[in-house]
């Protein structure tokens, strides 16, 4: 990801704030770097023994980290929290992703800050809201608890970790566009929350088993080709029209068992060649996938 470029500095919401980052793994680092994107001068203050994410993927820690100023200091030694202290003189907004407890330990619980920075915000990136802050989970047990775990294999990716970086930007933006900046602001982000914002489609109805773009509607499926796999999006009727007049499908309901059947006898006979120039030809959304 690339960040604003001087020419585009009139056109970032976030030009000339400044943030400080405390955040390690993953959701705090991809919440700076949209911050980063949107033309906040960034700083991340690490641990010595640094970010795990820099010793077990290096490539990623690379990425996350453009453009940001690292630092090093140990805030369980006073040296450290004196080296905090005078960077967060010159910070706008504060990110954290520890559990309350440990910021407690640390000395940086929200009343201890607001009254020593008056003008800091913070955005305190969470497992769970309130009460439960304190409680022990990671992207797969909030995504589980939203019901998006469906069986025994892991997610293609980390959904709520990213989720959660989204809302924690989008809380940052909070913080530096309200009207008054004299007086910080306290913001809590939690992954969970994060997790039951991607699964609402799934809440209402919509990708369950059941639900149109969950399976029972025949042009939204991922169906076998004769050399691997393609992904179908025929959802609106003028999309769907064209599918079944190319698989010959005679019924038009698009949820009946004889339209799936039809076009998944269709599409089983088709390389991902053909299936690639029918998209083309008679503008159908489609996406071929190798096995």
């Amino acid at each position: 990801m690339s960040v604003p470029s001087s020419a585009d500095a009139a056109f970032a919401p976030l030009a000339g704030l400044r943030v400080l980052s405390l955040a390690l793994n993953l959701p705090g680092p991809a919440a700076l770097m949209r911050c980063r994107a949107m033309g906040a001068a960034c700083t991340k203050l690490e641990p010595p023994a640094g970010d795990p994410m820099g010793h077990y993927n290096r490539a990623a820690y690379a990425a996350l980290h453009e453009g940001v100023a690292i630092e090093v200091a140990d805030l369980k030694t006073e040296d450290g929290r004196r080296h905090l202290d005078r960077l967060l003189e010159s910070t706008d907004v504060l990110l954290t992703s520890f559990r309350p407890s440990a910021l407690a330990k640390l000395g940086l619980d929200w009343r201890v800050l607001h009254a020593r920075h008056p003008g800091l915000s913070q955005v305190a990136i969470v497992g769970a809201p309130g009460v439960r802050a304190e409680e022990p989970g990671h992207d797969l047990t909030y995504l589980a608890e939203s019901g998006l775990v469906t069986g025994t294999e892991l997610p293609p990716t980390l959904y709520a970790d990213m989720g959660g970086a989204l809302l924690a930007s989008e809380a940052v933006l909070q913080a530096a566009l309200r009207p008054d900046r004299s007086r910080g602001v306290y913001l809590e982000v939690a992954l969970n929350a994060a997790a039951d914002w991607l699964a609402l489609p799934r809440t209402w109805g919509l990708t369950a088993p059941g639900g149109a773009v969950g399976g029972a509607h025949a042009g939204y499926r991922v169906y076998r080709c004769a050399d691997g796999r393609v992904a179908v999006a025929a959802l609106e009727p003028h999309f769907a029209a064209r599918l079944c007049e190319a698989a010959g499908a005679a019924s038009k309901d698009m949820a009946s068992a004889e339209t799936h059947e039809a076009i998944a006898r269709w599409i089983a006979q088709r390389t991902r060649a053909e299936l690639e120039t029918l998209a083309r030809e008679r503008d159908v959304p489609l996406l071929t996938l190798a096995d």
